[in-house]
């Protein structure tokens, strides 16, 4: 049986080698419409325009998801609609349409009509009245890059049209408040269909009910055989996919009026035939017994051939496999000639920096291959065979996010440990360097993050060994001629004996400032303690600052408490390098959304590096909201502030948008999008 952890770890995998996404903060689609006529730059329409964006989020009724508001009068009067994802809670909501009212207004800047798109949110205005309006123009489809196998094609299709009819129906009798459905049915070959229905709740009944008929009848043109595929409109819009894309709970409990109880959710649906379910039950009952004999039958030979299995060939094997060891122990031994020579005697010139461990000095060796050595201290309690037994087993820690052990050296009291060459050295030479900053934009910032992570994350869980890190910091961060991130120093904690019992440590073994406060208080540390660390890094880099000394105009404060203080008062941009800031704001909100998380005081609340490479690559999974940080600094902030809109997962569209009318748009997989003719 597979293993869940091999499970998660395979999902992982795929969301990492999926299809790169234009990670840019920009409208899953928008149309300035042209040809509805153009405004002059302060004049009376122009004012009244920016007025109304400006009061759109500050409104309470958007809490229902949905607003409609107009301002002036005559040929200057401004209408606007705002409709939120049925799902959607109301700060999220709020969140979407702010970035929406400036974002549309850069894109259509002199004109009277526009409309936009995200994944969450749809913001609308025109000089005209668009009130209870149907309009299906303009719009967009999306659909997914799967197919529906051909053997379940037909009962797809029929379940999926079963399935948006029902949820036609409970939409279009939503009320005034909110005429929106979402539910899932069962799918052919072990699938699970979801799908989602809404209209502007300013519609009518029969308008709603004839824009969704509309919608429906539009998916075989647009994504027939597809396992996913949407209809968007500026009146209603229907989604239907073969994972869960939408708040199951906040779907199935609908906005009351004052004074009424909510809404009972409708049933999904179900199988009602209970006599073919006791069938069902009975074959499996028989099947679990037939099972479980077999196994024991199997379980009793087995153990008869291990009793009768001979012992020499056993020795046999287990002296074979010694040799080998001591062969691989024997071709990583490098002579200290050698690296004497190659090093040009220890020389300062060809030293590259000082660590905790050691000096580390480049070399070059007689073949012209160019390596690095770290001189480590003379404080390892070991003796030569346990130093080259822990050294083979570090050598076979291979993974492109970790710096190679290439071998090591031994003479008297020496221990010489040698590397790969990085040519760009370590990430804090270019991060707090006000000059070489510079070299790091945004896109090489968020692929050294996710270089770390996985590094990180193959040292906890996919390595022979499980490694705990314990000095994650910037210095430890080696970049290759490609500016690959690539950890190193991570098997120092195997290296040097330390006094520790299950997981504590009377010698503490890090750096301040990155340390997790259960490690650096109590000397408990667990893989939890490098999530810490990595927070802090992933700060820093957003940051382009050290930690401990976040230059704030004239003030220095500490790193952490600056970033909570930002994003509870919904400041967080505050937080980010300046040379970066025309980069992809969201994910950069994202990124800094992870960091809080991964520094959180509450060892349980930190995610796992699974969950943080999930996060990384995946705008599907909805983010909690962060706790206090350790460390924190500054407790008089009010802690009903949030930001939650900017754990909104919104999925972005290509660049490629403006060289034709087919572009891709994206969440954690690649799908297509085709614009309505205008």
């Amino acid at each position: 049986m597979v293993s869940s952890r091999l499970l998660f770890f395979l999902s992982a995998i795929f969301l990492l080698t999926a299809p790169a996404v234009a990670q840019t903060p920009d409208f899953l689609y928008h149309d300035c419409l042209n040809d509805k006529g153009n405004y002059t730059a302060n004049s009376t329409y122009e004012r009244n325009l920016n007025h109304l964006l400006s009061s759109l989020s500050s409104n309470t009724e958007i809490d229902h998801g949905f607003y409609n508001s107009s301002y002036g009068q005559n040929s200057d009067q401004v209408f606007a609609i705002e409709l939120c994802r049925g799902d959607v809670d109301p700060d999220v909501c709020r969140g979407c349409l702010n970035i929406s009212t400036s974002l549309l207004k850069q894109h259509c800047p002199i004109q009277k009509e526009a409309i936009g798109w995200f994944d969450y949110c749809m913001l609308r205005y025109s000089n005209r009245s668009i009130f209870g309006v149907v309009e299906t123009l303009p719009g967009f489809r999306m659909w997914s890059p799967y197919n529906v196998s051909a053997n379940y094609l037909n009962q797809f299709n029929d379940d999926l049209r079963t399935l948006l009819e029902s949820l036609r129906s409970e939409a279009v009798a939503g009320g005034p408040l909110r005429k929106f459905a979402a539910r899932n049915a069962t799918a052919p070959n072990f699938q699970t269909l979801y799908a989602l229905v809404q209209c502007t709740a300013d519609l009518s009944e029969q308008d709603c009910n004839n824009c969704l008929v509309g919608a429906i009848q539009d998916i075989p043109q647009c994504c027939g055989g597809k396992q996913g595929g949407r209809v968007i409109g500026p009146s209603c819009n229907i989604r239907f996919e073969t994972y869960e894309f939408y708040n199951s709970t906040a779907a199935s409990s609908p906005p009351s009026s004052p004074g009424e109880p909510p809404e009972s959710p409708s049933p999904p649906l179900t199988n009602t035939n209970t006599t073919k379910g006791s069938e069902s039950n009975t074959s499996r009952t028989i099947i679990i017994i037939i099972v479980s004999i077999a196994a024991f039958v199997v379980l009793v030979i087995s153990f008869c051939v291990y009793f009768r299995v001979k012992r020499r060939p056993r020795r046999e094997k287990l002296e074979t496999a010694e040799d080998d060891e001591i062969r691989s122990v024997e071709s990583l031994q490098f002579d200290f000639s050698t690296i004497r020579v190659a090093t040009d005697n220890f020389s300062e010139a060809n030293k590259l920096g000082q660590g905790g461990f050691g000096d580390v000095y480049k070399g070059r060796l007689s073949d012209g291959q160019v390596i690095a050595i770290k001189r480590l201290s003379k404080n390892s309690g070991q003796g030569d065979l346990e130093f080259k037994n822990e050294v083979l087993l570090v050598a076979k820690l291979q993974h492109r996010n970790l710096v190679r052990l290439l071998g090591f050296c031994l003479e008297r009291d020496e221990r010489l440990l040698i590397y790969e060459f990085m040519p760009n050295t370590s990430l804090d030479h270019f991060l707090f360097d006000p000059i070489k900053r510079a070299h790091l934009d945004w896109q090489r910032r968020y692929k050294i993050i996710g270089g770390i992570a996985r590094g990180i994350l193959y040292l906890h869980e996919d390595s022979r060994l499980r490694i705990i890190h314990r000095d994650l910091k910037a210095s430890n961060i080696l970049l290759d001629a490609e500016m690959n991130s690539k950890i190193s120093d991570f098997g120092m904690a195997r290296l040097f004996l330390l006094d520790q019992t299950q997981g504590n440590t009377s010698r503490i073994v890090g750096t301040y400032g990155y340390m997790a406060p259960e490690y650096a208080m109590h000397g408990q540390f667990s893989v939890k303690s490098d999530v810490f660390s990595f927070g802090v890094l992933v700060l820093e880099i957003v940051s382009g600052q050290k930690n401990n000394c976040f230059r704030n105009g004239e003030n220095v404060e500490d790193l952490l408490s600056y970033a909570w203080k930002n994003w509870r008062e919904g400041t967080a941009s505050n937080i980010v390098d300046p040379t970066i800031m025309l980069g992809a704001t969201t994910e950069i909100m994202r990124c800094i959304h992870i960091g809080l998380l991964c520094v959180q005081e509450n060892v349980a609340d930190r995610p796992t590096m699974a969950s943080v490479i999930l996060m990384l690559n995946s705008y599907s999974i909805t983010l909690q909201v962060p706790s206090q940080p350790a460390f924190f600094m500054h407790s008089n902030i009010d802690l009903e502030t949030t930001s939650r809109w900017m754990q909104s997962t919104w999925v972005t569209k290509s660049d490629e948008r403006s060289k034709g009318n087919s572009v891709e748009a994206s969440r954690n997989e690649a799908s297509i999008t085709e614009l309505y003719p205008r």
